[in-house]
Parts: C-alpha cells; structure tokens; sequence
C-alpha cells in the first residue's frame, strides 16, 4: 500500500470465464500453474504492487466458496475483496463498478485497474505502469506490435495493412469517474463491450493511451500455452527459493 493519502487505485482481477478452448473442465481461472493455480498468480500481482490500495477479486457465480480457499490458500494475508460476475466480461465489470461506485463518486477512489485472471505472467512492473498511465493520460492499456498483418483485397490478392495497430492485453487502467460513466451508459443503451477500453473509447472522450506490453504476458486459452506458462512461472518459483 502507498504511504501517501489521496484517492487510491483498485485493482480488479476477472475471474468469471470458463475455460472450453484450454480443455478445462469448469472454469480455467483454477487450473494448476507451477504450485498454485492460474489465478492466484494474477491476484498476487495485483495485491503486490505498492500503487494498488484495495485488490477485487469477481468470482463465478455459485463459486464463492471456491474464490475464498484459494485466497486462504495461495494468497496469504493481502485483503481482497470478492464481487460476483456477471453473464459476460463486461457484466462483470458492471458488477464491481456497482461495488465501488460511492468511492468514486466520492472521490475516494481515482484509478480502476481491470486484469485478466488467464495472463497469470503480468508482474507488478506491468500493474504499475498502468496505474501511473492512467493517472496521466486517463486511460492505459498495453499493447504490442501485431507483426507483419496482411489483407486479402478484392482481387485475391495480399497487401500490408497500413496504419497502426497493437495487441492489446491486460491491465488495463482508467480514470475512476469516466469510467464509472461509461458503463453506466452502456447500461442504459444495452451496450456490451469485448474489452473496458471498448466501453470506455465508445462512451467518452478519454484518452486512452497504449504502453509497451509484454511478450510473456500472454493469455492462457489453449492447452499448449498451459505448459509454457506452467514452465515460465516455474522459472520465478526457482528464482524465489
């Protein structure tokens, strides 16, 4: 936690998918990775990381009691907090705005930080810039470069695609009352979003600002990334000992 007072920044870890394309029989947030399962690693991260007063963890409706034991578990003494998800990511979302909102409007609350429980490789580096990008620009998501992207065009042809374009990852931060707004408008227009910065880019006029992403901060969907993910984070166990 920062030493300093002032509005503070809540890192949210979303935990309420299932897992069809990893093989998982349920849901893949709880998939064993070098010790401790796939979302643990992603909590502690967010709980780690000195920029960060208050940690979220949404859960799976009807797997509360399964969130608590790892927290008992696998996360130790860091206080997180539990949200139910929603249907879908941006319902989730909804639901831990709903959680939070008198601290924003309050102004408590200045930074929300949103992180995806299947990138368990994102450190406290990453959480942090996202936090300071935020504070500055308004709005932070990481991205890196896609490579060589091509288009086919109407003749059958392959062209480069010109202009910019990125791989966009978690966490991603934003300004706590833009945010707040956003998705209390696409409530009311029935808007559902792929992403927070999608809700976030339609409903305001927030900058929304790419930093440098990490390669190893991939996003666990297939059964192949399990075993490279189990192996890179082994690697840190290693280092640790």
């Amino acid at each position: 936690m920062r030493s300093t007072t002032g509005p503070v920044a809540v890192g949210v870890v979303l935990a309420a998918g299932m897992g069809t394309r990893v093989g998982a029989d349920g849901n893949k947030a709880y998939l064993p990775l070098a010790g401790r399962s796939m979302v643990s690693w992603s909590v502690r991260a967010v709980a780690e990381t000195p920029d960060i007063d208050r940690t979220i963890l949404v859960f799976r409706r009807g797997e509360r009691a399964i969130a608590e034991r790892m927290l008992a578990d696998e996360v130790g003494s860091a206080a997180v907090e539990l949200v139910e998800g929603g249907d879908t990511r941006h319902g989730s979302e909804l639901n831990v705005l709903a959680h939070i909102a008198a601290d924003i409007e309050s102004g408590a609350v200045d930074v929300v930080l949103v992180h995806d429980a299947a990138r368990p490789l994102a450190g406290v580096d990453l959480m942090r810039a996202a936090v300071a990008t935020a504070r500055e620009f308004g709005g932070a998501i990481p991205g890196l470069s896609p490579g060589d992207v091509l288009r086919e065009a109407q003749d059958g042809s392959l062209a480069r695609v010109n202009g910019t374009l990125a791989r966009v990852q978690t966490p991603q931060a934003f300004r706590a009352t833009p945010l707040l707004a956003a998705y209390r408008a696409a409530e009311t227009e029935g808007f559902d979003g792929t992403d927070t910065s999608a809700c976030v880019q339609r409903f305001t006029d927030v900058d929304v600002h790419v930093f440098d992403g990490a390669a190893t901060n991939f996003k666990v969907t297939f059964p192949h990334d399990v075993e490279v993910a189990a192996h890179l984070l082994g690697g840190r166990v290693s280092e640790d000992v």
